[in-house]
């Protein structure tokens, strides 16, 4: 009954689109979906090399190289991380609409870009998927949390168990793109810990965190030092977007 109901879900929804034709949200042309045909193949075909732990984009002449040299030196506390674009425009214009915009559909694109990206970058499949959490303070302010609305959608393209509620951000913290890369990485200090309630699911587990933008990967970082603390056994990063400064 499920099936049938979604199924006759995805036939309204496309036969709302063509009726109603809706601007591209990235060009801005008319497009019966939310990104037009040459936007997607212009901005999303293409696969680039990434770093397999932090997802920054690798030298076109490194392709016999998978782990960028920062990482060499100093690794993130997650071991693998995948990414589906460049936070470059305009593709930063679909991670701001969803965040300050309330554009709760665009989840479900970045979703799926990011399923798309899983699958090409042939990553350990995780046995769980969760999503880093927002402050209280900030949750009431924006009303939803970006990061739980891709992950609502990707977990059941992934075909994986969700919890929302494994994480918890013990205290709020400064916005990250404020600041300094030192002092993300002490705003960030010891600010998530694992729900006690969810100590059995996290043991032993691989978990995939997801975030709509990694910068410096401290917020991912954190997250999961937290997990391992509590016994994972290891963390994926999963973000829509990663910035390439």
């Amino acid at each position: 009954m499920l099936t049938k109901a979604l199924h006759r879900s995805q036939r309204l929804s496309g036969i709302v689109r063509a009726l109603i034709p809706c601007a591209c949200a990235l060009c801005g042309g008319e497009s019966g979906d939310i990104v037009c045909d040459g936007c997607n193949r212009q901005f999303f075909t293409a696969r680039i090399g990434r770093c397999r732990m932090c997802a920054i984009p690798l030298p076109a002449d490194a392709s016999a190289v998978h782990i960028c040299g920062a990482c060499l030196q100093r690794p993130p506390a997650f071991d693998a991380a995948v990414a589906a674009v460049d936070y470059v425009q305009p593709l930063e214009q679909l991670v701001l609409g969803l965040k300050f915009g309330g554009r709760l559909p665009l989840a479900a694109l970045l979703a799926q870009k990011l399923h798309a990206a899983c699958q090409a970058a042939q990553v350990a499949r995780p046995s769980l998927l969760t999503a880093v959490p927002l402050g209280s303070a900030r949750l009431a302010e924006r009303g939803f949390n970006q990061a739980a609305e891709i992950a609502r959608p990707l977990a059941q393209l992934l075909q994986l168990p969700l919890d929302l509620r494994l994480l918890e951000r013990r205290r709020d913290t400064l916005p990250q793109a404020l600041l300094h890369p030192d002092e993300r990485r002490r705003n960030m200090r010891r600010a998530f810990t694992v729900a006690p309630s969810h100590l059995r699911q996290v043991h032993g587990a691989h978990v995939a965190v997801v975030d709509d933008v990694m910068t410096t990967g401290e917020t991912l970082s954190e997250a999961a030092r937290a997990l391992k603390r509590f016994g994972a056994a290891r963390v994926t990063a999963l973000v829509f977007a990663r910035t390439v400064d």
